[in-house]
């Protein structure tokens, strides 16, 4: 089973990019012989079989139920109940259902991952703040809700982290009995009075691609991940650990068409078996959120 929730719940602002990266993992595990299903709310793919969900969470259970193994991809802050669902009843894919809460909760993660010297923006949990900083909500994914500001007073259920400058880069890596890392990842954003993302180039290559790489490596082992996940990175003098996504992300798309492996075999692999120590990655590929719907 394969379950994203846009798909699933028929949210038609976000179900062309939840499509795109659905479509990537049902054809790359068809591609490896498996059967795969997948809750929808009307979407149908062309390989996968695709069954009707009137309600997202009753479908995972269902589902998952009569699945050898599952996958989620859900907003952060619903995930870990949807992941603990999978856990009950099959084998999870993804990280597991501590592990996304932890990373969800964008304070304790942040706190977590500061306490061991991973470099993370100043953050500021109550009150009033005053400099560069970008309004979040605590527990949240993508870019909802986020916005940049010089002063004000935080509402309840948000924080406020330093606006970093740099570039906008994310690391994708793969955890089982080891780490393997696939890609560091250009992002697309729109810095204004609001912050929004906007695509991916996939690779990137700089000078601090190890550097990068390792800072996101140790940030995922401390907070439990497994499977595909993605850290989300600003390159300013360090590299500094912004978000840490538990899921498979956006970048799956691209990185689906560089490496020469399928990408459902690689997580598989994090589960069952052993990982590869690298992965050869050919090429390169850029898309913008708008044109998803072609993907």
């Amino acid at each position: 089973m394969v379950a994203e929730y846009a798909v699933g719940e028929g949210i038609h602002e976000f179900t062309p990019e939840g499509r795109a990266m659905l479509r990537t993992l049902v054809r790359s595990f068809a591609s490896c012989g498996h059967e795969v299903f997948y809750p929808t709310a009307g979407t149908q793919l062309d390989e996968g079989a695709g069954i009707r969900a009137e309600d997202f969470e009753e479908s995972i259970t269902r589902i998952s139920k009569q699945c050898d193994a599952g996958l989620i991809i859900a907003p952060d802050e619903i995930l870990g109940d949807l992941t603990e669902l999978v856990e009950e009843n099959t084998v999870n894919l993804g990280c597991p259902a501590d592990s996304v809460r932890l990373c969800a909760d964008k304070l304790k993660c942040t706190s977590i991952l500061s306490q061991e010297k991973i470099p993370v923006p100043e953050t500021i949990e109550s009150g009033e703040y005053k400099g560069d900083y970008v309004i979040k909500p605590r527990s949240g994914c993508a870019s909802d809700g986020i916005h940049r500001s010089v002063s004000g007073r935080l509402k309840e259920g948000f924080i406020a982290t330093q606006f970093i400058e740099g570039e906008h880069l994310s690391v994708s890596i793969i955890t089982g009995r080891t780490q393997l890392p696939l890609t560091v990842n250009r992002q697309l954003i729109d810095i204004n009075n609001t912050i929004s993302y906007k695509g991916g180039t996939v690779p990137y290559y700089c000078a601090r691609n190890s550097e990068i790489v390792e800072i996101a490596k140790k940030a995922l082992e401390l907070l439990g991940c497994r499977g595909y996940a993605g850290v989300d990175i600003v390159l300013g003098d360090r590299p500094y650990v912004v978000d840490v996504n538990p899921r498979p992300t956006t970048s799956i798309i691209g990185i689906s068409r560089v490496i020469g492996t399928e990408i459902a075999d690689l997580i598989l692999k994090s589960r069952f078996g052993e990982l590869p120590h690298k992965v050869d990655v050919n090429g390169s590929f850029t898309f913008k959120k708008d044109e998803l719907f072609r993907l």
